[in-house]
C-alpha cells in the first residue's frame, strides 16, 4: 500500500468525519473496491497513460454516479494530481482507517462452508478475546481447507484447518 494512498484516505476520512458522513463514504468506498477488483477494464483505464484524464474522470463519474459529494471530489483530486491509479488502494485504506477510528477491524475467516450466525458469533467472541476490539467478520469460502477454519485479524493468523493438521501430521510422520 503506497503512502500516497494512505494520505488521500486520511484526508477523505477527516472530511467525512467533519461532515458526519463516514458511513455514506464507507459505502461508496466499498462499492469502489468491489467494482475496481471485479473489472479488469476499469483497472486498465485507470492505469493507462494513453487514456486522457478527462475520459477517466467522465468514466468514474458515470460508473459511480450514485456516490456522494466527497467521493466525487476524491475523483477530481486524484485526476488533477495524476494519481487516479491509486483509487482502489485509497478506498481500501479508508475502510481500514475508519475501522481503526471506530475501534473495529476486519477479521477474515476462511471456512470450507459458509458461516452461520452461531459460528459467526463465536468467531466474533474469539476475535474480541484475542485483540480486545470488535471486528467485522468477512467470510471467505475455500473448500481446499477441508474443514475447520483460518482466522486472520491484522497481523494475527490462527490456522485450525483440517488441511493444516493433515500437513503437520504428514511432516511428523516423514521425519
Amino acid at each position: 500500500m503506497s503512502r500516497a494512498a494512505i494520505r488521500y484516505a486520511k484526508a477523505v476520512l477527516s472530511l467525512a468525519q467533519d461532515k458526519r458522513t463516514t458511513e455514506d463514504v464507507q459505502k461508496d468506498m466499498q462499492s469502489i473496491i468491489t467494482t475496481v477488483s471485479d473489472s479488469a477494464e476499469l483497472k486498465m483505464v485507470l492505469n493507462s497513460p494513453l487514456i486522457k484524464s478527462e475520459i477517466k474522470l467522465a468514466s468514474l463519474k458515470e460508473i459511480f454516479k450514485s456516490t456522494g459529494e466527497l467521493t466525487q471530489n476524491l475523483f477530481d483530486v486524484l485526476i488533477e494530481n495524476k494519481r487516479v491509479d491509486l483509487l482502489g488502494d485509497v478506498a481500501k485504506q479508508y475502510i481500514v482507517l475508519l475501522d481503526k477510528s471506530n475501534n473495529t477491524q476486519v477479521a477474515t475467516v476462511t471456512t470450507a462452508i459458509p458461516l452461520d450466525k452461531g459460528l459467526s458469533a463465536k468467531v466474533q467472541a474469539k476475535v474480541k478475546e484475542l485483540t480486545g476490539n470488535e471486528a467485522t467478520i468477512e467470510n471467505v469460502i475455500d473448500e481446499s481447507i477441508i474443514g475447520g477454519f483460518i482466522l486472520r485479524v491484522g497481523d494475527l493468523q490462527y490456522n485450525a484447518s483440517i488441511a493444516n493438521k493433515l500437513t503437520n501430521l504428514k511432516r511428523e510422520l516423514s521425519d
